[in-house]
């Protein structure tokens, strides 16, 4: 539903690129948004959208390809990231469908979730490390490490 993505901006493309960016600070009482973050948050994702904008109009930098993106808010708050980070591998982990059945009692035909091929972003270093940990496990790129961070400081 639309509501389950409230947080979260989706490109289509041909290599879908992942986003983690704390574009909402830290909610209060229970929520796990407040309000935004211009600087560390708007700014980083505007950022990813418009190197990703500029490669995609450059027809000799990826011939016949085009990027796209799947971008979650962290809300700046670690736990959040990493549930948001599930998202990502979601393609990779099989459903299995034998127990449920539709109202008509057909078996559920599920949607297929963008495949992320790397994720740029996470700006604490917790944050980071956490969802670094959880790609890994799902090999979202197991060439080198999975994720890009702009901006953590911690050598862990």
């Amino acid at each position: 539903s639309a509501e389950d993505y409230a947080h979260s901006i989706r490109l289509d493309g041909d290599i879908i690129l992942g986003g983690l960016f704390p574009v909402h600070s830290r909610g209060d009482r229970g929520t796990p948004c407040g309000e935004l973050k211009k600087e560390k948050g708007i700014h980083r994702l505007e950022a990813m959208m418009f190197a990703i904008d500029l490669i995609n109009k450059d027809p000799e930098l990826l011939p016949n390809i085009t990027l796209g993106a799947r971008i979650l808010d962290t809300c700046s708050r670690d736990t959040y990231a990493l549930e948001q980070s599930l998202t990502f591998v979601q393609a990779l982990i099989e459903r299995d469908g034998s127990d449920v059945r539709c109202a008509n009692g057909d078996p559920p035909i599920f949607t297929k979730p963008d495949k992320i091929v790397g994720v740029i972003g996470a700006a604490a270093s917790s944050v980071s490390i956490m969802v670094a940990n959880i790609l890994r496990l799902f090999k979202v790129r197991s060439d080198s490490s999975p994720l890009l961070s702009l901006a953590t400081l911690s050598s862990s």
